[in-house]
Order: structure tokens, then C-alpha cells, then sequence
């Protein structure tokens, strides 16, 4: 077994192998894949990988302490499955608040007077280069326009739901989608430990915020 390590002193580490080649495999319609060719210590390896733009996520919490998913079919799973706000980046020089902005607008017609980071995470470091970065957004407000929606976001379903119920769906494997799960529990370990430091909750911060879930 491995020497037991503190938590506190454990972090992911940048790492620049000298990459031999790096050629463009597949160009794709969204992402393209490449396939490089690294010298790794004392020897080679080669990996096909999808060059991936980077994405953005939203923990969206209204005054009750509900969360904001959305249902919309996703062809790869062939499943509807249960998802936080979000979108690529793929809008050059935007910014990933700005990017989270834009997207909660865009699939929830919802505005949101706070943000704050809740945490970035790699989706699948073995096979793509996408990093995503989840924000917490309250104090919400309906948008003072509605977007129109194709494809599968047409007939996208919104649900508003107590944080602490759409954690229980992901540990007891009702929603499995990464990002949620991710999003969901790391709020739920944000907000209770907030209230156990004596301060207000993050859905309760929010000053004049008006209420955006629906009954």
C-alpha cells in the first residue's frame, strides 16, 4: 500500500512532456481529435484525444434553496437525462463567468444577481482536454427576454428542486450526469458548511433577489 498523505498537501501538478507529434486526426463538427506522439521517461506513448474548447456549468439556487436542472436529450447516452445549465466555450476571448451568464440565460431564461466559483474539474482526463467550470449563481430573475431554442434544446424540461433531494437522485443514481453531481454536492458541502460558520446561506444572500422557480 501507499504511504498515507494529508489531503492538504495533495494537488494536481502541471506536467509538460516533450510532445514528438501532435496531428489533427479527425476535424469535427464541434470538437476535432488529435493524436500525439509524447516521449514519456524512457521510452514513447501515443494517445488520440478530443481537443476539447472548455465548458461552463451553473449551480442556479432561488430563495427557497431549490436548484435549477434541466432534462434534454443527449444522442450519445440515447437518455433524457437531468443536467445543470451549461455550455461550451466557444466564443473566443469570452470569459467563463460571462460564458456562465450567457448560458443560464440562453437555456432557462434566468438572470442572476451573485456569483461566485464553486469549483473547475477535468470531465475525462483520459480522453479529452475538457476542463468545466461551475458557478453558483443566486439572488435570480427571470429574463427580460426568451430565447428561442432547436434541436434538443427545443423541448428542454425545467425542474426546480431542493438542493438537498437532487443530491440524494445523484447518490442514489437516479441523475448520473457528471457535471451535476459534481455541481449539486459540492453546493450542498458549500451552503452547509456556510450555515455551520454561523453565516447566511448562499440562496439567502442574495438582497432583493426575486424568486424565479416556478410553484
Amino acid at each position: 500500500m501507499s504511504d498515507a498523505a494529508s489531503a492538504a498537501g495533495l494537488r494536481d501538478e502541471p506536467f509538460q512532456p516533450e510532445v514528438l507529434e501532435s496531428t489533427l486526426a479527425y476535424r469535427g463538427a464541434v470538437w476535432d481529435v488529435r493524436d500525439d506522439r509524447v516521449r514519456y521517461g524512457d521510452g514513447e506513448i501515443r494517445r488520440q484525444y478530443v481537443d476539447h474548447t472548455g465548458a461552463v456549468a451553473v449551480v442556479a439556487l432561488d430563495d427557497e434553496g431549490r436548484v435549477l436542472l434541466i432534462q434534454q436529450y443527449r444522442h450519445p447516452i440515447r437518455c433524457r437525462d437531468w443536467e445543470l445549465p451549461a455550455g461550451l466555450l466557444d466564443v473566443e476571448g469570452e470569459e467563463p463567468l460571462l460564458a456562465a451568464q450567457r448560458e443560464l440565460a440562453e437555456e432557462a431564461d434566468i438572470v442572476a444577481a451573485h456569483w461566485e466559483p464553486l469549483l473547475s474539474t477535468y470531465t475525462t482526463p483520459g480522453g479529452n482536454s475538457e476542463i468545466i467550470h461551475v458557478f453558483l449563481a443566486t439572488g435570480l430573475a427571470r429574463a427580460d427576454a426568451v430565447h428561442s431554442r432547436i434541436d434538443e434544446e427545443a423541448d428542454i424540461r425545467v425542474a426546480w428542486v431542493p438542493l438537498s433531494e437532487a443530491a440524494d437522485a445523484v447518490l442514489e443514481g437516479r441523475m448520473r450526469n457528471a457535471v451535476l453531481s459534481i455541481g449539486v454536492l459540492a453546493a450542498e458541502r458549500r451552503l452547509g458548511a456556510t450555515r455551520t460558520d454561523g453565516g447566511a446561506s448562499a440562496s439567502g444572500s442574495a438582497q432583493g433577489g426575486t424568486r424565479a422557480g416556478g410553484a
